[in-house]
């Protein structure tokens, strides 16, 4: 029995890549929770001969989260020093001597997850972040330089023992790099190989690559080119050997002067104790490791289950390893290892500290791999301590992380003989008690309610009890059976029963032999033994004298009742406490003075403790209950509740205390005299017990996670520090985390609050589905949920990054999981109150009485008040006086406790506050409460207030009052513009047309016609009206589509057809010609399918176009014409005459040998199987019935072409069927067009490709007599020879380029109108006349060659000069000219006027001349004509004249154009004054007769002047 104090620490933090660490000399510090607990190892820890050499000696206390990194500096003269870094966002440095931090950096935005000192610069700490953040700090410059080397998540990093600047960081997905900080971070090398997170990284404790013969080659998985840049071998680089160990099972070596990989170390799977393992399951495994210093060639790791492997590098083909503590059983951990830190002793022994989540701390001896000693640790709240009666030193602890501890605190051996029972518990352990007098048999209760039996020498899960409790179990005790239990025969029950009082208040009475039958409530045995009516107070605690005849209750009002068995007759209740008694100890029997056993100490949620001396009242066993209002002692001094008392089983009337205010206080209770205080917990105690056998030696549980041995004799204080400010608990307050909002919900709380079992994140909520694996908590992957912990008001709890921030809370998570941490802060008096978080989230419903709730919380005058004038109108027998009647009038709110009539008054006045608070459906509920349906229903829609909820208890109150409701509130909604609304609910009373209608109003078509469709007759008229009106709005708002299918919904199927065609694009105008298909509307598919086509030819998809014009046989004879149309494109395309290229030409159009009109017939033939007259003649047929307008100068070319092209189409036709009038007529047509608009290249493209022996062959094929040649086929000849006439004269012009530039300017200024437009709109061979490319359509030399052609066509130009055309072009141009005259005076005159109306008006004789002046002469061309300004008669009388000349002309002349005559003569002359000979005398004489005879308009006199004269 050792007489030094102990410490039971909280666990080692998990899923850290270094949290614990151990320097030489013996000192190892372990992260737990918010701070780093140290243990001195070896000789100088001090330990009693004979137990294992190591003492807990102190914790770094300072951050506010979860610590997540800890390392001591490994310089010599240094080791004091170590750094932490923390979830806080801090890395701080501590001087362990002094236990107080040195210095501190807040540098990281982030995380931080790894954590290291430098073994080469003494000053040096790296630290690396969850988002790849790597900082350098040096302490004593106090300097610090950042990385950011990969956008990953960091898990861990080393720095090199070798090189001051080589850092190893391994990542969350597998990469391992190496990098240079002396070059801003320079990756040296980059390791790929593992899959999964890096877990740990240890370098090689020898430099160089010779002390392991690996065959490189042999062995390397990697491929042969190094990871990273391929680097020089430079010492830096040259020769170190890296080891890393990760989640993918494997530990990989790599060699740093290659840069690769060299051997691959995968996990075996070990027979397990206690069970095989199923390898298809994927086990937690976090994969740590050591290099030996003195043992370069071994490598020591973690495995599986929690066992230590010992590698053998040099047989590296063999993969042999050595299992740490191979024959002793039980030595292991019994779950997966997080740290393993190597530890030199003073003695130079060499040991080897782990970590594990099975919360031990193991030690082992490198040089036998035995476990020399292990540390248990807890992960949770200590609830409860409860030493055996029995096995006197066993003490027993009920922890938070859902394991009870059983502490052999008598071990010789060993300090810490501690042994877990995991078992069936599942939850928090909130309630101990041991059996008075079986060995072993421990009792426990949960936080969920349980109950059980554990026997703790055997390996059997516990026996529970088949009744819960619905909250938690506050307090277990033994105690003599009572009825029914007791009525038994002496061998037919158990001397002993079991009583458990839960958090709802309850007492149960459990059977020992008979767990699984039901367990009694001990309220029924006390009410039918004490005739109680009254309700019975909630209870808090049971607590046995020890003799088992008198039995206390604690309730949740502060009282305490006593009881005396055999049938629990009440004898006396205590009225002291106030608040909710949390626990009640009777002294002991076997003082020195008998009488003291009567004493009885209570504590409760107030920080007074009172004890009672009940010695009178038992012995005299009053008839009737006594009621005891004053102490026999009052213990003051604590600032907080108390949670625990427990009266010195050595001392007469000594007491110990523990409390929220963060201490335990030992009492000379007969003196009321404090004798000593403990300060040693950082939170609030839970429980307190005396040794059995050391007067001088008290343990202590706390939520700190701790358990604390320790002495009366050595405490400073004799009492709790004074006022909730005191210094030295503030300070540990502070270091506790920090609260945060807690994203998880937590459960409510539960209703009495007795000591509350909050832990914070007492580790894995143990909950495991099938048993765990050999400790304390369930290997589910789920498991690792953290609880939330409670707190004194006001402070919340802790959400951090891993698992466990708490103390030793290491939760089984995953590295980024969420948990909790908990925050110990001032203490206050009142319980902790949980806050669902329902409550931060939703706002509280509204109270449905608030006068009367707020009427019950006036002073307590008032409320005493209340109740005497309620007793008075209850039990008075007579008529109520008028006095009591006002009182009752006045207080409205007693009517909850009256009468009906009251209670109608209440619910009135109640009402009228509602609605003037504006809350009309609170006073909607009250109405409904009293009955008045019909009248809520009417308020309400007079108000506009109906709701659905009143809407739909409507039918209660009969047919047709729900048949007005639901239209009334269908009004009301219409007012609220929820029209769909209203008319779901007119549907429910059949209202279909209504509904119907109001949709439509609304413009709600889509649903209109969804209910109209799915409740009216098909044929109904209604259903065709909306898909027509809504139909017409669609294609006014331009949705086409949408409004096509409206109109075939309505069967409208021409209108949807002429709706899609809308838009006009191909796609919609090919869809609305195979819906007019579909439908039979064929004209109108022919005439879309047309129009669609079209669109298709502008973009000059050819294949589109035929594919649109397929659909209809009516269309065949504009496929020809299309099918023509391609083919001459392509013929200008490959002449270079067209701008736009085409891509997508049907295949026939490929070939170009033969004349053209030979090859359109061909291919007629080929792709529309063309054949007989027959299918000609229908062609023609189809084709002659479409007419084009003429053409303009503004036509655009692609529409011209159409046109032309259909008029060729024509007159192959026409020739095909021998009809050689018509064939002359449509070619002239063709060529007309393109001279009306101005298309010289493609007239002559017509000319050469139907014409290209001249019109001779038509003359012949027609076959009549020269005297019968048609006006048409003579116009047609005209502008064959025009066209000659005009390439001759370019001709000459090219090589007289002098001479050209006049006869173009000429020309242009001679021309008519159109005529010079047609020329400016030639092409650019015709124009360029200064332009070397010859034209071609004639090769350059052409006078030279064809001389005698060329006297034969000008001889031929004598068919040009017609007399009648000559005659009726110059009565057109008198004409034009005239009403261009006139145009030109009405714009004239409007402009003077506008002049007048603006100004006051200039001269009036001004603005007329200027009117004359400018209409003298519009074009300024002829002076003479400059001031013979012409009268409006004078043009009235030219016009009437010329249209007379113009109507005497015969039809057939008129019909046909003609090329303009006197143009043709100036022509003939240019070329006659260019070329001398080469126009006849008589010819050009003819010419200026023409010219002098016609060219009396102003377009032509300036020119005849010049020939003529």
């Amino acid at each position: 029995m050792g007489q030094d104090p102990r410490t039971l620490p909280p666990s080692p933090n998990w899923y850290c890549a270094r949290c614990s660490d151990a320097v030489p000399g013996g000192l190892f510090g372990f992260a737990a929770r918010t701070s780093v607990f140290l243990v001195r190892v070896g000789p100088s820890a001090g330990a009693i001969p004979g137990t294992p050499p190591f003492r807990v000696i102190g914790e770094l206390v300072g951050h506010t989260e979860r610590v997540s990194g800890f390392t001591f500096s490994h310089h010599p003269g240094q080791y004091n020093l170590c750094a932490t870094s923390s979830d806080d966002g801090t890395v701080k440095i501590w001087d362990v001597e002094t236990k107080a931090v040195v210095t501190e950096h807040a540098l990281h935005q982030h995380t931080i997850s790894a954590l290291h000192w430098s073994p080469q610069v003494k000053d040096l700490i790296v630290s690396g972040d969850e988002k790849g953040v790597v900082f350098c700090y040096w302490l004593n410059r106090n300097d610090s330089q950042h990385h950011f080397i990969e956008p990953r998540t960091i898990f861990c990093l080393t720095c090199s023992p070798h090189h001051e600047d080589l850092v190893a960081i391994g990542y969350k997905d597998g990469i391992v790099v190496i990098i240079d900080i002396s070059k801003k971070g320079e990756v040296i090398h980059r390791l790929r190989g593992h899959d999964d997170e890096i877990h740990s990284i240890a370098w090689c404790p020898l430099p160089g690559e010779d002390c392991l013969s690996i065959n490189q080659e042999e062995n390397s998985e990697e491929p042969e080119i190094p990871n990273g840049k391929v680097i020089e071998q430079t010492p830096v680089t040259k020769g170190c050997y890296l080891a890393t160990g990760s989640k993918d099972q494997t530990i990989r070596i790599w060699s740093c002067s290659r840069g690769r990989g060299v051997m691959i170390l995968k996990l075996p799977f070990l027979k397990r104790r206690g069970g095989g393992i199923d390898p298809t399951v994927k086990e937690r495994l976090w994969l740590t490791l050591h290099w030996p210093k003195d043992q370069p060639t071994q490598l020591v790791s973690s495995c599986f289950g929690g066992e230590l492997l010992l590698w053998d590098l040099t047989q590296s083909w063999r993969r042999k390893y050595t299992l740490f503590s191979a024959s002793s059983e039980g030595q292991n951990h019994s779950r997966i290892v997080f740290n393993l830190c190597p530890l030199q002793t003073e003695d130079d022994k060499q040991l080897l500290l782990s970590t594990s989540m099975d919360r031990d701390v193991k030690c082992w001896d490198m040089a036998t791999l035995e476990c020399c000693w292990t540390l248990p640790s807890l992960g949770g709240f200590a609830y409860k301590l409860a030493f055996s009666p029995v096995d006197m030193g066993c003490l027993a602890i009920g922890v938070g992380d859902g394991m009870i501890r059983v502490w052999n605190t008598l071990s010789i051996k060993n300090n810490y003989d501690v042994k877990n029972f995991w078992q069936g518990v599942k939850s928090k352990v909130t309630a101990l008690c041991w059996h008075p007098a079986k060995e072993g048999c421990l009792a426990f209760g949960t936080d969920d309610g349980k109950v059980g039996l554990y026997d703790t020498y055997s390996n059997k899960p516990p026996q529970i009890s088949s009744t819960y409790h619905k909250k938690t179990v506050y307090t277990l005790a033994w105690g003599p059976p009572l009825p029914p239990i007791s009525l038994g025969g002496e061998g037919d029950r158990p001397s002993l029963t079991l009583y458990s009082c839960g958090g709802e208040g309850i007492v149960l009475q459990h059977n020992p032999w008979k767990l699984g039958g039901e367990a009694y409530d001990i309220n029924k045995l006390i009410r039918d033994t004490n005739s109680i009516k009254y309700k019975l107070p909630v209870h808090t605690e049971i607590s046995w004298k020890a003799d088992g005849k008198i039995m206390a209750l604690g309730n949740e009002d502060g009282s305490i009742e006593i009881f005396q068995v055999p049938n629990l007759k009440l004898i006396c209740t205590i009225q002291q406490h106030h608040k909710l008694v949390n626990t009640i100890s009777w002294h002991h029997e076997h003082g020195s003075q008998p009488e003291l056993s009567y004493l009885m100490a209570s504590g409760s949620n107030n920080a007074v403790i009172y004890v009672h001396n009940l010695k009178t009242v038992i012995e005299s066993n009053p008839e009737t209950p006594v009621t005891i209002t004053e102490p026999y002692r009052t213990l003051s001094g604590h600032t907080a509740k108390i949670t625990s008392v427990a009266w010195s089983p050595h001392h007469d009337g000594r007491l110990v205390s523990a409390s929220y205010d963060g201490t335990a206080q030992v009492w000379d209770t007969l003196r009321e005299e404090p004798l000593c205080n403990f300060r040693g917990h950082r939170g609030r105690l839970l429980c307190v017990a005396w040794s059995p056998l050391d007067p001088d030696c008290i343990y202590s549980g706390a939520d700190d996670f701790c358990v604390y041995k320790w002495l009366t004799s050595m405490q400073e204080h004799s009492r709790p520090p004074q006022g909730k400010k005191s210094i030295e608990l503030e300070k540990k307050r502070l270091s506790q985390p920090k609260p945060k909002p807690k994203k998880k919900k937590k459960p409510t709380l539960r209703a009495p609050v007795k000591q509350e079992v909050y832990d914070g994140n007492e580790d894995e909520s143990i909950r495991e589905s099938s048993g765990p694996v050999e400790n304390g908590v369930s290997d589910q992957e789920g498991e690792e949920e953290a609880r939330e912990p409670e707190f004194p008001s006001g402070v919340a709890s802790v959400a951090s990054r891993e698992p466990v921030t708490c103390t030793p809370v290491s939760l089984g998570f995953e590295k980024s999981k969420v948990t909790v941490n908990n925050k110990v802060t001032l203490l206050k008096k009142e319980p902790p109150k949980e806050k669902p978080e329902s409550l931060t989230k939703k706002r509280k419903a509204r109270s449905m009485l608030p006068l009367t709730t707020s009427l019950d919380h006036r002073s307590k005058e008032e409320l005493h008040q209340d109740c005497l004038v309620l007793a008075t109108a209850k039990h008075s027998k007579a008529e109520l006086n008028k006095e009591v009647s006002a009182d009752l009038e006045e207080r409205f709110h007693l009517g909850l406790f009256t009468d009906r009539g009251a209670l109608y008054r209440m619910i009135e006045v109640e009402g009228k506050g509602h609605l003037e608070n504006g809350h009309p459906e609170l006073f909607h509920q009250l109405m409904l409460w009293k009955g008045d349906l019909k009248g809520v229903l009417q308020t309400a829609a007079e108000r506009g207030e109906l709701t659905d909820s009143l809407v739909a208890m409507a039918p209660v109150a009969g047919y047709h009052v729900w048949l007005w409701a639901v239209e009334a509130f269908a009004k009301q909604l219409c007012f609220q513009d929820q029209y769909v609304k209203a008319a779901s609910h007119l549907l429910s009373i059949h209202k279909v047309y209504e509904a119907v209608e109001l949709l439509k109003s609304n413009h709600f078509y889509r649903e209109a016609i969804a209910v109209a469709k799915a409740r009216l007759r098909p044929e109904d008229p209604i259903l065709k009206d909306l898909y027509l009106t809504w139909g017409a709005i669609l294609e006014k708002d331009g949705h086409y589509a949408v409004a096509a299918k409206c109109y075939l919904g309505a069967a409208c199927a021409y209108d949807a057809a002429k709706v899609l065609s809308k838009k006009g694009d191909a796609a919609s105008l090919k869809t609305a010609a195979e819906l007019a298909s579909i439908v039979g509307e064929n004209e109108l598919s022919s005439s879309l399918a047309l129009r669609g086509a079209q669109e298709l030819l502008l973009a000059r998809n050819w294949v589109g176009a035929q594919e649109a014009l397929k659909l209809h046989e009516s269309l065949k004879g504009q496929r020809l014409v299309f099918c023509l149309l391609e083919l001459l494109s392509k013929h200008l395309e490959e002449r270079q005459l067209l701008e736009a290229k085409s891509s997508s030409y049907n295949t026939w159009a490929t070939g170009t040998a033969g004349p053209f009109v030979e090859r359109v017939t061909a291919v007629w033939k080929s792709a529309f199987s063309l054949e007989s007259p027959e299918q000609y003649q229908a062609a023609l047929q189809q084709l002659q019935s479409i007419k084009y307008p003429s053409a303009t100068n503004n036509t655009p070319s692609k529409q011209l072409l159409l046109h032309i092209c259909h008029d060729l189409t024509l007159a192959v036709l026409s020739q095909q069927v021998a009809s050689w009038d018509a064939a002359v007529e449509a070619l002239l047509r063709a060529v007309v067009r393109s001279y009306d608009s101005g298309n010289f290249t493609i007239m002559q493209e017509v000319h050469s490709a139907f014409l290209p022996e001249g019109c001779d062959h038509l003359k012949h094929k027609r076959g009549e007599p020269q005297s019968l040649i048609t006006p048409a086929f003579k116009s047609l000849e005209a502008f064959f020879i025009y066209g000659h006439l005009y390439e001759f004269w370019w001709s000459l012009s090219r090589h007289c380029p002098k001479s050209s530039v006049w006869v173009r300017a000429a020309h242009r200024r001679t021309a008519s109108v159109e005529q010079s437009q047609q020329i400016n709109n030639a092409t650019p061979e015709e124009t360029d006349s200064g332009d070397s490319q010859p034209e071609p359509n004639r090769p350059p030399e052409l006078d030279v060659r064809l001389t005698e052609e060329s006297k034969q066509m000008l001889i031929t130009c004598k068919e040009l000069f017609s007399e009648k055309h000559a005659s009726l072009q110059n009565s057109q141009r008198t004409v034009a000219e005239v009403q261009e005259t006139l145009a030109e005076m009405i714009r004239q005159h409007q402009k003077s006027q506008v002049c007048k109306s603006t100004t006051n008006g200039p001269d009036k004789n001004e603005s007329e001349q200027a009117a004359e002046q400018s209409l003298s002469s519009p074009q300024n061309e002829c002076k003479e004509e400059k001031n013979q300004p012409l009268s409006l008669p004078e043009l009235t009388k030219r016009l009437t004249e010329a249209n007379e000349k113009i109507a005497k002309f015969p039809e057939s002349v008129k019909i046909w154009p003609f090329p303009d005559v006197l143009e043709c003569c100036l022509i003939l002359l240019h070329i006659g004054s260019q070329c001398p000979g080469s126009v006849t005398q008589d010819m050009q004489q003819q010419a200026q007769q023409l010219l002098q005879k016609y060219g009396n308009t102003k377009v032509y006199k300036r020119y005849c002047e010049t020939f003529c004269t």
